[in-house]
């Protein structure tokens, strides 16, 4: 449990024993009756016994601070070390309530001076929190770890919980002389940080009650700590003290040698555009006073908005700059779809949010989300699709992490975040369509070029340890020049350490796969709900079944599925694959025929091209036959997929002398007619060859 919370857990601590009816032991220790606890427990009554909580007659005990009690209890079999649901023990609830006796007690029994409950808490953190002198006092003596940050769970790190330490709780709580005790004389880091990057200072502003801010502030300036650190939201000390409108922590903060003035929070607010915001003339004044930058946000439209007069006078005074919209002769929209929305957007006179433009109604919206919708806009001047989330919406803060990570040209591009009124608006550029509105309208698809962009951009996610989680067509978006990129982010998650979530991303891709291949006519919904085997049956095409199939079934190197799907036939172009035939047919084993070569075996395995004599040009095979006749007649090509590659090899090898022009006319380009006359025998030799690990011939990434 963090500090922040720690009320809560002295709650639960002093509460929950009363919100049930009490066995008579707790009952008579919480009322303090030394006599009748000394029956009950002669008469058997369980002196370990525990309530809702975690809650037994020792701990109770203790918070009453009834060192007869306790004596008692552990005379009869108490156990000094028990602990709560929440982990605290009779020792960690003594320092709570103050207690140095029963602190030295529970020492005696064996405590350790640094143990912490479930959250973290040591009796150190305790005493500082609720402002315990002479427990601190006693602790520190007996070597209690000044320092020792909050210990917590693997999944709270995750959530950048813990670290906290004794320092920031008691500066969080007010507690001005604990503050003073632990940096004077017990050697606190001053500038310690918790997991979440905060040091003593920004703790200070934390609790709202806490009335010692400017007392513990300036003794923590002066000690030295660092007053550049951020806290939620990105926020500085100078930017929350600000939010206090309190002008003279700002001027504390402001007198402290490289404070950053211009330091803006995640929302790009500086301290200038906030107080100018809270409508606070006198820290407008001093900031700018103090050299603090004109140009941080819409300074006099934000003033014009409050109708402070005397503020926009002021800023124009010192030369802030008017915000004012581009001209509308200069734009045209670079979107056709979306170009009349754009237009009117455009000329309305609207009031801006930081860079954004934005006009929240039906005709403006682009699309339905489960929190704020996406809506037309401009940022910065460019054309945007806005997400609106609230202010402190989860899956904001998911696609944030996830786009601030993963930058990537196959990734819709971020351009920005504004918030106001509780609104947090995500700011993407503006695409044309969604690839499911896209095949709806039948419009034509490069399969290819969208399956690449798809599998790099996933990739890419995968390389910087993120899975994106919800990979659909609503999900793919093209924009006006055709290319394509994927979006919405606010699904996607860290990968686990067996990356199973890598896993889950290519099966969706694998099915994405297959409605592309069916361009959209069988839809995505249907495909869900099939098994794997029936998506791969499914497949049209030889090489997409492969692909799909690697990518429901990736075995062991999963991992690097997608780098391998990347050099996958499907993305050759016809000379490429021409020459990856030829190369194969010039292997010495498949000239030679080797009997016992692995590779001929496994090549000659099929009867699907025992034909393919009679397939190609009668002419043309005659003539290739002939010439081999002449040497030897075992050299005669026979049915086998070996002698297929053979002939393409030669065949190439042979087309550019001058004595078979004929034969060249016949055949115009190789590269297109063998893959006319044998469309999947490259997928096949591919296969094989991949399964052999015998790679040597595969195209490098560079060649197509």
């Amino acid at each position: 449990m963090e500090a922040n919370n720690s009320n809560s857990q002295q709650s639960s601590t002093f509460s929950s024993s009363s919100e049930m009816i009490c066995p008579p032991l707790i009952q008579a220790v919480k009322e303090g009756n030394f006599e009748l606890v000394q029956q009950l427990l002669e008469k058997g009554a369980d002196v370990n016994i525990k309530m809702e909580g975690g809650w037994t007659p020792m701990h109770n005990a203790v918070k009453e601070g009834d060192e007869n009690i306790v004596k008692l209890l552990l005379e009869k079999g108490a156990d000094p070390h028990i602990r709560k649901e929440n982990g605290a023990t009779p020792f960690i609830v003594a320092a709570i309530v103050g207690n140095v006796e029963l602190l030295k007690l529970f020492l005696s029994k064996g405590a350790n001076i640094n143990e912490y409950d479930n959250h973290g808490f040591t009796a150190f953190m305790e005493a500082a929190y609720y402002g315990e002198e002479r427990a601190l006092e006693f602790l520190y003596e007996k070597g209690a770890a000044v320092n020792l940050g909050r210990q917590t769970t693997e999944e709270q790190k995750k959530l950048n919980k813990g670290r906290c330490t004794a320092l920031m709780d008691a500066a969080k709580k007010g507690h001005f002389n604990v503050v003073k005790i632990l940096l004077e004389k017990m050697g606190a880091d001053v500038n310690a940080r918790d997991n979440m990057g905060r040091n003593a200072l920004i703790h200070t502003f934390l609790d709202p009650k806490n009335k010692k801010v400017k007392e513990i502030v300036c003794f923590l300036l002066k000690s030295g700590i660092d007053v550049n650190v951020k806290g939620e939201k990105g926020k500085t000390p100078l930017i929350l003290a600000v939010e206090k409108e309190d002008i003279e922590l700002v001027q504390m903060i402001l007198e402290k040698s490289g404070t950053n003035i211009n330091d803006m929070d995640s929302d790009e607010n500086t301290a200038l555009l906030i107080a100018v915001k809270n409508n606070q003339l006198d820290i407008v004044q001093l900031l700018c006073q103090k050299g603090a930058e004109l140009d941080s946000g819409e300074l006099i439209m934000t003033a014009q908005r409050n109708h402070n007069h005397k503020m926009v006078k002021f800023l124009r005074e010192k030369g802030a700059s008017e915000n004012v919209c581009p001209p509308l002769k200069s734009y045209e929209p670079n979107s056709q779809r979306w170009r009349n929305s754009l237009m009117l957007l455009h000329r309305r006179n609207r009031p801006m949010i930081g860079k954004l433009k934005i006009l929240v109604q039906e005709e403006h919206k682009i699309a339905e989300t489960s929190e704020g919708g996406v809506y037309l806009g401009f940022y910065d001047g460019k054309e945007v699709a806005v997400k609106r989330f609230q202010e402190d919406s989860a899956q904001a803060q998911q696609e944030l992490n996830c786009i601030k990570h993963c930058k990537n040209s196959n990734l819709v591009s971020f351009y920005g975040r504004e918030s106001q009124n509780n609104c947090l608006y995500l700011c993407f550029a503006l695409c044309e369509r969604t690839l499911k509105e896209h095949l709806t309208d039948q419009r034509e698809m490069d399969f290819q070029n969208t399956l690449k962009s798809l599998f790099k951009a996933v990739q890419e996610l995968h390389r910087n340890n993120y899975a994106h989680q919800d990979l659909h067509p609503g999900n793919i978006l093209i924009d006006y020049k055709g290319e394509v990129y994927l979006a919405d982010f606010d699904k996607s998650e860290k990968l686990d350490e067996d990356q199973q979530k890598i896993k889950d991303d290519l099966k969706a891709l694998g099915r994405l796969v297959l409605y592309m291949d069916h361009m959209g006519k069988k839809s995505f919904s249907e495909i869900q709900t099939q098994s794997d085997t029936e998506v791969i049956e499914a497949c049209i095409s030889e090489e997409i079944k492969d692909i799909v199939q690697n990518l429901l079934n990736p075995g062991e190197e999963f991992q690097n599925q997608l780098s391998e799907m990347l050099h996958h036939p499907f993305f050759w172009n016809s000379k490429i694959r021409y020459k990856f035939l030829q190369d194969v047919g010039n292997e010495s084993d498949i000239k030679k025929r080797v009997k016992k070569s692995d590779l001929l075996m496994e090549l000659n395995k099929t009867e699907s091209y025992e034909d393919w004599r009679e397939k190609i040009d009668e002419y043309v095979f005659h003539k290739m036959n002939e010439f081999y006749k002449k040497r030897n007649h075992k050299l005669c090509y026979d049915k086998s997929v070996g002698d297929l590659l053979k002939f393409i090899r030669n065949l190439g090898a042979h087309l550019g002398e001058k004595t078979n022009t004929d034969m060249k006319k016949k055949i115009t380009e190789p590269s297109e007619y063998f893959k006319e006359k044998f469309p999947n025998l490259v997928i096949y030799v591919y296969k094989i060859l991949r399964n052999m690990n015998h790679r040597e011939h595969f195209p490098n990434a560079d060649s197509f």
